[in-house]
């Protein structure tokens, strides 16, 4: 994720209220999500605010080394997947329901 700017930092917090939920997701992207959030020394939870925060508005979350960091680690993970593979995921042992 990118940086935050000086300006931004100095904005007032926002408190919010948080939940507890029980996402499914599969394993190797959730190996690269706990890393990357790891090395950026947050939590998985306020990482995915992040990115999901970014998308909402049409940017991108991640940009230079952040990528590249994230290209290391889909290779450490052995994850394959990209956007194109987004909504063609089904889990093993599992049938599609148009199927």
């Amino acid at each position: 994720m990118a940086k935050r700017s000086s300006t931004r930092a100095a904005s007032p917090r926002k408190p919010v209220e948080r939940v507890q939920t029980g996402v499914r997701m599969e394993r190797r992207i959730l190996g690269v999500l706990k890393a990357l959030a790891d090395l950026h020394g947050i939590t998985l939870g306020d990482l995915l605010e992040g990115i999901v925060l970014h998308v909402f508005d049409g940017k991108a979350p991640f940009a230079g080394a952040s990528l590249e960091k994230i290209a290391q680690l889909k290779e450490v993970f052995g994850l394959d997947l990209d956007a194109r593979d987004s909504h063609l995921l089904v889990e093993r042992g599992r049938r599609r329901r148009d199927e």
